[in-house]
């Protein structure tokens, strides 16, 4: 696969928009400027904004596929093996972001039906956050094996990503989660809480394509 420097620069940039689009799906679900209940806050959220944050799910795993390309990209260098884990378990992590949100409507829809009946909000979106809770537990092993062969490969010189890239890999602010949303309260927690997942993949599509902007060690018959 030859890509241009501007193809390449597009893919991370359609990377970006897909955290953007479904954090702003993330919003439609949360944001309430009187409470930071999250659930309690899907209950209060409007039909349209249920059904509007359902459909970024669709529109960002498109995108966030997208920009998967540039990963591909980055790992020429590497061996097939390698560069062929690192793409499918992120294909994977990303494809399981848009089924995950997808899934969210049921815990929602849920919500919404306990504030509207008065009914206990747990128990009433139990089976639902079940089922979604579910889903994720797929998404660690892949998750795992991203993180084992990108970090790896990136620290050894065996792509065309700089060491630099690893403080902004999504492992590194997943595991400082608690730490960075404690900062935080209000609307603004809801915001970053609400939205980590997929800002941590905004932050690591931004750094990817700044640190693919003009790349240098480019072996690619075709390159421009």
């Amino acid at each position: 696969m030859n890509l241009s420097q501007n193809q390449i620069r597009l893919l991370g940039i359609a990377g970006i928009m897909g955290g953007l689009v479904l954090f702003a799906g993330d919003m439609l679900y949360y944001y309430d400027g009187n409470s930071i209940n999250l659930k309690l806050n899907m209950g209060h959220a409007t039909d349209f904004r249920i059904i509007a944050s359902g459909a970024t799910a669709l529109i960002a795993t498109w995108l966030y596929l997208l920009g998967l390309g540039q990963v591909y990209f980055a790992f020429k260098p590497a061996k097939s093996r390698t560069r062929n884990l690192v793409v499918l378990s992120f294909a994977a992590i990303l494809t399981a972001y848009g089924i995950v949100h997808g899934a969210y409507v049921a815990i929602a829809v849920s919500a919404k039906l306990a504030v509207q009946h008065k009914l206990d909000l747990e128990t009433t979106t139990e089976l639902a956050s079940s089922a979604n809770n579910l889903l994720r537990l797929f998404v660690y092993p892949a998750f795992a094996v991203f993180s084992y062969f990108f970090i790896v490969a990136v620290w050894k010189k065996k792509t065309y990503y700089p060491r630099w890239i690893l403080p902004f890999f999504p492992l590194v602010p997943f595991l400082f989660r608690q730490l960075i949303t404690g900062f935080f309260s209000g609307g603004m927690w809801v915001i970053v809480s609400g939205g980590f997942l997929n800002l941590i993949l905004v932050l690591f599509f931004t750094a990817s394509t700044v640190a693919l902007w003009k790349v240098k060690r480019i072996q690619q018959p075709g390159f421009k």
